[in-house]
């Protein structure tokens, strides 16, 4: 239940980030057993590189602390979205923080929005949705294979953010959203392999005054077929972005200073000396950078009344 609110202290059926490094981080459920491969309950215990951690011990210790393993030690944190997305079990390819950043900051997202995302998944984008609309905001998620929508509400029961999302199994491109959700919508994700063919159901979705859409693909021929149909139903403000993470990295230099009054030649050779050596501050550029992930295509619709005026 450690999703719904800050806490101090760890209680039983919490999740629980265990971080050893940036590199190597868990989700781990505290409670008393688990059951084995052979269907048998059997004790909670969990296995790192760093040795193994019974995890009923961890009831009542402060988040944050560090705590023992059997050949080391790791740090047990509150978890986020951002770490869920680190460290969820991948059902799907998910969408990844920077990603997930911009698609709230175009859907205008803020608490009391009601959402409709389509293509669930691993629950990665879901989690940072339901932070951003709760507490009066809600979220409707669609995906049309059953076992994923049902694995995706068995998380959030756990988590402790049911109540803040609905989890639907249907195929929208053919089915829609359904009439349940006509005109109830302030914003529509898309994350389909034809996203067009659900743009007429998010018409009918979005709310009279309006809202805004959001599309994310990874081909640009999904894109442009999604911005020609876009278009013709009167979304306006249509445009695509791809957002590309870099990094720089902050660190002192020293440097050597010549002193110019010093310089003399002797001979055919100049003859130098240095002051003090200074320190500067400065950034250096990675290497490498992450590729490409997707194209974010957001587009507006206008208040039904807008579109009336246009048609006639």
């Amino acid at each position: 239940m450690s999703f719904r609110r800050n806490k101090e202290l760890i209680e039983m059926g919490d999740t629980v980030t265990l971080y050893i490094n940036p590199n190597n981080m868990h989700q781990v459920e505290v409670k008393e057993k688990i059951k084995n491969k052979k269907g048998e309950l059997v004790d909670n215990v969990f296995q790192t590189t760093y040795g193994a951690l019974k995890v009923i011990t961890l009831i009542g210790t402060k988040y944050g602390s560090k705590v023992d393993l059997s050949r080391g030690w790791a740090y047990v944190l509150q978890p986020t979205p951002e770490l869920w997305t680190l460290t969820l079990p991948h059902r799907t390819q998910i969408i990844y923080t920077p990603d997930i950043s911009m698609i709230i900051y175009l859907l205008d997202l803020v608490p009391g929005s009601v959402v409709i995302e389509t293509g669930t998944g691993s629950g990665s984008l879901s989690h940072s949705l339901i932070r951003t609309i709760r507490p009066n905001g809600h979220l409707h998620t669609f995906d049309f294979h059953e076992q994923r929508a049902l694995l995706a509400e068995e998380e959030f029961k756990s988590h402790g953010i049911a109540e803040f999302v609905t989890v639907r199994h249907r195929d929208v491109c053919t089915e829609g959203f359904g009439e349940e959700l006509e005109n109830t919508a302030d914003a529509v994700f898309l994350d389909l392999p034809h996203p067009w063919l659900t743009i007429d159901f998010a018409v009918k979705a979005l709310k009279l005054k309006g809202g805004k859409l959001c599309s994310f693909s990874p081909c640009i021929e999904q894109v442009q077929r999604t911005c020609t149909k876009l278009s013709s139903v009167g979304f306006i403000g249509i445009e695509t972005i791809e957002c590309l993470q870099r990094e720089l990295t902050v660190h002192q230099r020293t440097l050597p200073v010549l002193d110019l009054n010093s310089c003399k030649t002797k001979g055919n050779e100049p003859t130098k000396k240095f002051l003090d050596p200074v320190k500067l501050t400065t950034v250096t550029h990675p290497s490498s950078t992450p590729g490409h992930t997707g194209f974010i295509t957001v587009a507006t619709l206008p208040p039904q009344f807008v579109r009336i005026c246009d048609e006639t």
